[in-house]
């Protein structure tokens, strides 16, 4: 896996691009706005990673119909991914977005598999800003794919000294982890935005991470995968640190903000915002009950305020944990 490609030229996908270069491949970054991968190309730095220089042996382009990579690593919103994803040339991909499509409810990779039978799949999650990645900061994550030949290939293809890979044979749970810790992290900046205090937000953290340990089970994973890198890592990152899109969106939601005048304000895509009411839907469809997730999706849809969901998640019946 020396040619690597990657789709997607927002924080992210670039991100990987550095890292890949850093791991000694050839890599191609694929932008879909001419305009964008022309900018890029030229300044070698991408807006969305102020300061952060792009090795010159990047190849970066908006031509999709000459691309061509022994792996291709997907870091589109997941929202546009299947869009991406029809035309991709056949070869092991990557899922590197975290989220559920709200149209149909399906995960990326289940979403793949539809588009492309076969195709051997993978996903990348973790607690990783894209910022810090890309300076080379230290930094850990998990390849998930059943075919252990493949996921220690992908390893391989992409660890560095300072970016040590985990393999994982649970990629329904490192899904899962990815797209509802985006959910539980807007609750989690709502907590402070409307400061309701850190106790409350340590509860809704622990309390977001038992039901994703509940939904991943419910839907075939693995409750222990949310123990690890892509559950309680990547969940604690994004509640927690303030370069989250998803807690600076709940934060600004606690103080008292529309989401319509929050969301032009971030710097990229608030996965959670589409992904809160699929994830419920989908949690319904296998009787397992978010009521965190739930209450997220309300306030987000307008059907309850931020207090109206509080009051409701303390109401909730008393019982063991």
């Amino acid at each position: 896996m020396s040619r690597i490609a990657i789709i997607g030229a927002g924080a992210w996908g670039t991100a990987l691009a550095i890292q890949a270069a850093r791991a000694g491949r050839e890599v191609t970054l694929w932008a879909r706005d001419p305009a964008r991968a022309g900018d890029i190309a030229m300044r070698r730095e991408n807006p969305r990673l102020p300061g952060i220089a792009i090795d010159k042996a990047i190849t970066v382009t908006a031509d999709f119909a000459t691309l061509s990579a022994d792996l291709f690593l997907l870091a589109v919103p997941v929202q546009h991914l299947r869009a991406v994803a029809q035309g991709l040339p056949a070869g092991p991909a990557v899922i590197c977005a975290k989220g559920i499509e709200a149209a149909t409810g399906l995960m990326p990779s289940e979403m793949l598999a539809e588009l492309a039978p076969g195709r051997p799949l993978a996903v990348l999650s973790g607690p990783n800003f894209a910022a810090e990645i890309a300076r080379g900061l230290p930094a850990a994550a998990v390849i998930a794919a059943r075919e252990a030949a493949l996921r220690q290939r992908i390893m391989a293809a992409l660890a560095s000294d300072q970016f040590r890979l985990y393999g994982n044979d649970d990629p329904i749970g490192a899904e899962l982890g990815g797209a509802a810790k985006n959910v539980i992290a807007i609750a989690a900046g709502a907590v402070i935005g409307a400061g309701l205090g850190e106790n409350a937000r340590a509860a809704l953290i622990t309390r977001g991470l038992a039901e994703m340990a509940r939904l991943a089970h419910a839907l075939g994973g693995r409750a222990e995968t949310m123990s690890g890198l892509a559950g309680l890592g990547d969940l604690v990152l994004t509640a927690t640190g303030p370069m989250s899109r998803n807690f600076s969106l709940g934060l600004a939601l606690g103080q008292g903000e529309r989401l319509s005048a929050a969301l032009p304000r971030l710097r990229g895509v608030a996965e959670g915002v589409a992904t809160a009411p699929a994830l419920v839907a989908r949690a319904a469809k296998a009787g397992c009950d978010l009521p965190i997730a739930a209450a997220v999706a309300a306030v987000l849809a307008g059907k309850a305020s931020l207090g109206e969901a509080m009051t409701g998640l303390f109401a909730r019946p008393l019982r063991d944990e």
